[in-house]
């Protein structure tokens, strides 16, 4: 979304952009070692208590990188959907995140902070940090025999916003608030455990945290954009490639990509169940258009070489589909040329059990009349590309937006 391209190789060269990897991890390591990350004794004293400087570090992070992010999306600099969320693993999470407390606990480090610590040659970071790859080691060698409850409660790409059921700007808000509340709170266990004195503390703390509220306010009350705000902003742009047929692809183009095993093609019928029931393509999945936002999270989760296939009778509904898609940045979005009337029309003309209908029934109604709602076992539903000889001008051109990116701890 303007003004900012969707890759950074469409803004820097090659060097430029790993030059910036290496600034952005340099800086990240910088403010940690400062804030003295690399001292084991440092950050176990959180667990006693007694410092709390790594929850008010950490804490302050995220919830400045969360106001900064949303307040983007809010004035349409940034599109939410193309950051990576890890998506949800409940159990295996909170197992996980008990193993890592535990190893924090007795080592002093996260595998963060071990880092930091092992940068600037501290003999316990560095041994940490091997402890840390010979556990990675352990665990992939391992990671077989419990690969069920390891893959299990998954949740998908799930928010507090889903959560909560409540808008992005009211959840930020919340967890601002909770967050200084918490570095209050935190402030007073380290006067009361390890007897720090707080009148020594800075007093910009105090005008940080009115700032960082105010702009959470302002996220609430800008909101975030909706399909119908994201679409109005690039509408001049796509409305073109609709208008040149450069979307629509050739029932001949989608069978090819359907037998293509290097592309992950799903496609979203978005006609009425009746239709669906009396004729579908197979391996079609019907979703109704007042169903399709909610799906676009799962949508992004799909991999990188997945193609999306969005078809209705003619093309009306589909047309809208597509424009709702590609608002909320899934990539390589295509409708189906003239929908299932034309697929049939390609595919399905020797079939006895389906017949035209004497008289056209209307934009985007099935023009064929079938003997019986059969749904995906009609020959036409499932033909095979090497019984038809079609001609046709290829359109589908794989695009990858964005990438997946690791999460972890500081």
């Amino acid at each position: 979304m303007a003004p900012f391209p969707l890759n950074l190789n469409q803004l820097l060269q090659p060097i430029g952009v790993n030059l910036l990897y290496v600034l952005i991890g340099f800086g990240f390591g910088y403010a940690l070692e400062i804030s003295g990350f690399a001292n084991s004794p440092k950050l176990a004293a959180q667990f006693y208590l007694k410092d709390l400087t790594v929850l008010k570090v950490m804490f302050t992070a995220i919830v400045v990188a969360m106001v900064l992010i949303f307040a983007a999306s809010s004035l349409g600099l940034l599109d939410y959907n193309l950051i990576w969320v890890n998506p949800t693993y409940l159990w295996p999470g909170i197992v996980g995140g008990l193993i890592m407390g535990v190893g924090f606990i007795i080592g002093g480090f996260c595998p963060g902070t071990s880092l930091v610590a092992a940068a600037v040659a501290r003999l316990d970071g560095i041994l940490f940090a091997l402890g840390g790859l010979f556990g990675i080691f352990l665990f992939g060698e391992t990671v077989d025999k419990y690969a069920i409850f390891f893959n299990s409660s998954y949740m998908g790409r799930f928010t507090l916003m889903d959560w909560l059921g409540l808008p992005a700007g009211v959840v930020v808000v919340l967890v601002v608030l909770m967050a200084l509340f918490m570095f209050w709170g935190g402030e007073q266990l380290e006067r009361i455990f390890g007897k720090v004195d707080l009148k020594q503390a800075p007093k910009g703390r105090y005008y940080a945290a009115g700032a960082l509220l105010v702009a959470a306010l302002g996220v609430m009350i800008i909101g975030q954009p909706d399909t119908t705000d994201k679409w109005n902003r690039i509408a001049a742009e796509k409305e073109l490639l609709l208008n040149a047929r450069e979307v629509q692809i050739h029932p001949g183009e989608l069978l090819a990509t359907l037998h293509d095993h290097k592309l992950n093609t799903i496609m979203l019928d978005v006609r009425s169940e009746v239709d669906y029931n009396l004729f579908h393509i197979a391996d079609s999945r019907r979703v109704s258009l007042d169903e399709l936002p909610g799906l676009i999270p799962e949508l992004h989760l799909e991999p990188k070489n997945t193609i999306f296939v969005v078809m209705s009778n003619d093309e009306t509904a589909a047309t809208q589909a597509w424009k709702i898609l590609v608002a909320e940045s899934v990539p390589n979005v295509y409708i189906l040329e003239g929908g299932i009337n034309n697929w049939i029309a390609v595919f399905g003309a020797e079939d006895s059990r389906i017949h035209p209908l004497a008289t056209s029934p209307g934009d985007d109604m099935l023009r064929y009349e079938f003997y019986a709602a059969l749904g995906a076992a009609y020959h036409a539903s499932d033909p095979l590309p090497g019984e038809y000889n079609i001609e046709y001008t290829p359109k589908i051109k794989l695009e990858f937006k964005r990438g997946t990116s690791g999460g972890g701890c500081g």
